[in-house]
């Protein structure tokens, strides 16, 4: 980091390696960094040198997350752990992910300039995989270190077809010690997550930071609708088995019955066969992604959109096939940790601070597992657009955002501290 100056010096390095990081992943397609590809390697290796300069001793853990550990008073104590994830979805923003890598590399950096040692460790980890990218499912790398790896994930495939397992050989991992990659259990006292909004809330209510009350449970499915292909001339309607147009009457029922209860839910991908102007679509995939605050109401939606799809594969003549690619529950921060980040943005002058539910997944979600947690969300411009090149945050806000975390970093250390 930049030597303590101006007000605005930290978060003017902070913007400025979003920037530098955006350039080592930025091609014809935009910013796309998916996990264990050359671009994942670079990364690592720049954050690496990040967090040695502030004073963290570093390693690269056994699933490819960039690890950093800055000492307690006393060696070996239990730890704070701060991250977010430098994966991207293809042509990202620049500030999804990373801004929360760097802010927690921030943090360290100014107790490492002050010479402060805290009661608890501060350990840094910046995920490899949270969007699911390159393999379509999601929170590889936190789930890695919240000790919950799931060996069925060996056999996933990238468009290119690289199995997960070998793609892990060639980024020279050991697929039999992705388990280490795991803390030992009880060496953390917990997890804060600093992350963009990816929503226009903080910005309509003119805010720039916010606690975060949850996370919302996430399910992904890959639909197939089946038809027969079919003149586009010869074919009269009423013999028609259009698999494109069964499936568009999918999409719209989706949208329609997750607004209906409530929840958020996407086709974000649609690709119909043989995809000739003159032929009748035989064959569409389709990707769903649901969210929603609580679970069962998300799986009820699920379950009347299964429902609906039936309805429709019958009346035109059609199959439909699910598969689930990704299931994970809805998280409740911690209460004793959200009031950390809420006393971390009190100290910045917001006495009253925002409460955001996310309907974003983060890694939070899988470190859920391991350890208590909160988050800190920090306003996004644009109206709050994210996944996204125009994605933006301010330096203003990114300088209130440091100030705050390092205040509830230093809340949650002296806490630990009087509990002991």
């Amino acid at each position: 980091m930049s030597p303590a100056g101006t007000p605005g010096s930290d978060a003017q390095t902070i913007l400025d390696r979003c920037d530098e990081l955006a350039r080592e992943s930025s091609a014809a397609h935009g910013i796309t960094r998916v996990y264990l590809s050359p671009e994942h390697a670079r990364v690592n290796a720049i954050a690496a040198g990040w967090m040695e300069a502030a004073g963290m001793t570093t390693w690269q853990d056994a699933a490819g997350n960039q690890r950093g550990r800055y000492e307690a008073e006393t060696p070996g104590a239990p730890a704070v752990l701060l991250g977010s994830h430098l994966d991207t979805v293809p042509d990202a923003g620049r500030y999804d992910g990373v801004l929360g890598v760097l802010l927690a590399i921030a943090v360290v950096d100014r107790l490492h300039r002050e010479g402060t040692r805290l009661p608890v460790a501060v350990e840094v980890a910046a995920f490899g995989d949270e969007e699911g990218t390159r393999f379509g499912t999601a929170l590889l790398g936190s789930r890695a270190l919240a000790g919950t790896w799931d060996d069925a994930w060996w056999q996933l495939v990238d468009d290119q077809g690289t199995t997960l397992r070998d793609a892990f050989t060639a980024f020279g991992l050991d697929p039999a010690a992705v388990a280490d990659a795991a803390p030992p259990r009880g060496s953390l006292v917990g997890y804060l997550e600093a992350h963009i909004e990816q929503g226009p809330y903080l910005e309509e209510a003119g805010r720039a930071l916010a606690v975060v009350s949850s996370i919302a449970g996430a399910r992904r499915f890959e639909l197939t609708v089946t038809g027969v292909a079919g003149h586009a001339g010869g074919v009269p309607f009423h013999r028609r088995h259009d698999a494109l147009a069964g499936a568009s009457e999918i999409v719209l029922a989706v949208e329609r019955l997750a607004r209906d209860a409530g929840c958020v839910a996407t086709v974000g991908r649609l690709q119909a066969f043989p995809g000739g102007v003159n032929v009748i679509p035989g064959l569409v995939e389709a990707s769903v992604d649901l969210r929603g605050e609580h679970d069962a109401e998300r799986d009820a939606v699920w379950e009347a959109v299964l429902a609906e799809a039936a309805e429709v594969a019958e009346r035109r003549g059609l199959t439909v096939e699910a598969r689930e690619t990704h299931s994970a529950p809805a998280v409740v921060a911690s209460p004793a940790l959200r009031d950390v980040v809420r006393e971390g943005i009190a100290a910045t002058g917001d006495a009253d601070p925002m409460t955001l539910f996310s309907k974003a997944g983060h890694d939070a979600m899988a470190v859920a597992e391991l350890t208590d947690w909160a988050m800190l969300f920090v306003r996004c411009g644009a109206g709050g657009i994210s996944h996204h090149p125009d994605e933006i945050v301010g330096l203003a806000d990114v300088a209130v955002a440091l100030d705050a975390f390092e205040a509830a970093v230093r809340a949650l250390a002296a806490r630990t501290a009087e509990a002991a």
